[in-house]
């Protein structure tokens, strides 16, 4: 994967978490128990084709996937993309502090001088 496509990927993430619903649903199924779209519309207050279309903007993200059982699709949270994600942001954090140390070292250089 070109680092393109891996930015790509987790600006999916990102723009999937940005949504208070996507939150909510994405919170009910990292309990690990896989939820029907009737599991999960209960308490939203929100449509089933609503509620199905959140679902579908956190699976094209990687952050939940589905089975098929029976008549119904089965939902369930993938922790490997919550955890890339969370990999990516330690990353951008690490470097971001070694900025700021940098930074620091030259601004008390520039008082002892």
């Amino acid at each position: 994967m070109s680092k393109a496509e891996a930015l790509r990927r987790q600006a999916d993430v990102y723009s999937a978490l940005g949504d208070p619903t996507r939150l909510s649903l994405l919170l009910m199924l990292a309990a690990g128990h896989p939820h029907s779209i009737i599991m999960l519309t209960g308490d939203t207050g929100l449509s089933r084709q609503a509620v199905a279309k959140h679902l579908h903007v956190l699976e094209h993200a990687g952050l939940v996937s589905s089975e098929r059982t029976g008549r119904e699709n089965r939902y369930t949270c993938r922790s490997g993309a919550l955890r890339e994600a969370r990999n990516f942001l330690d990353e951008v954090s690490s470097l971001w502090e070694d900025a700021l140390g940098r930074l620091k070292g030259v601004v008390e250089d520039d008082r002892v001088a």
